[in-house]
């Protein structure tokens, strides 16, 4: 392929993968309705992204999938984290204001604890390890060094574009959540992300 082909190529992937919801996403629309920080917190998910294709593209993803201990160690501290947000997010749908940790408080409300949530729920996720070092890495190895590179700069372009967008979009969004039936309903969405992302994670702990 030409390397305009590896770049398509890792851009329709790159986004076909990040595009599915998860607490990553889910985050960000989070953090969009809430107008909080919306660009500092997409260009956080979006380098995250950045770093972790270009590893895996670099090799990371092979090590990274052989390593027992290091996935079972990640599931355990993503899941600790998802029912910890969904709880808050929970908490927030029965009192009926925002979540603490996406908008709520003055130490959540600032752009350095929202840039440290979203490294969190972009880090301690292991389906962002799979998507981006296992799966595009993969991909992405098996191509000749400017294929890699053209490949690599594709997918995170699609990054790029899809959480900028989903955060923006989510912020134009933002006066039809001020009712609080709809605020309501984003935080109980929330929630059962979170719960249930945790549970499978869990789940393929105990499993293994």
């Amino acid at each position: 392929m030409s390397g305009l082909q590896d770049a398509a190529a890792g851009f329709v992937t790159g986004l076909g993968l990040i595009a599915a919801i998860g607490p990553q996403n889910v985050f960000i629309i989070r953090q969009g309705v809430a107008r909080m920080h919306v660009f500092a917190v997409a260009l956080t998910a979006a380098l995250c992204d950045a770093v972790l294709i270009t590893a895996g593209v670099a090799g990371l993803g092979a090590v990274v999938a052989s390593t027992a201990w290091l996935a079972t160690a990640t599931a355990l501290g993503g899941a600790l984290f998802l029912l910890v947000y969904g709880v808050l997010s929970l908490r927030s749908a029965v009192r009926g204001g925002a979540a603490p940790l996406a908008t709520g408080g003055t130490a959540a409300g600032s752009v350095r604890a929202a840039v440290l949530a979203t490294l969190a729920i972009s880090l301690l996720n292991p389906h962002v390890y799979l998507d981006t070092v296992v799966l595009l890495g993969g991909i992405g190895g098996r191509l000749e060094a400017a294929g890699r590179t053209a490949f690599t700069a594709g997918a995170v372009m699609a990054s790029l574009v899809w959480f900028f967008g989903l955060a923006f979009g989510a912020r134009a969004l933002a006066p039809v959540f001020r009712r609080p039936a709809a605020q309501r309903l984003l935080d109980l969405f929330v929630a059962a992300v979170m719960f249930g992302v945790a549970f499978f994670l869990l789940r393929d702990v105990v499993g293994a």
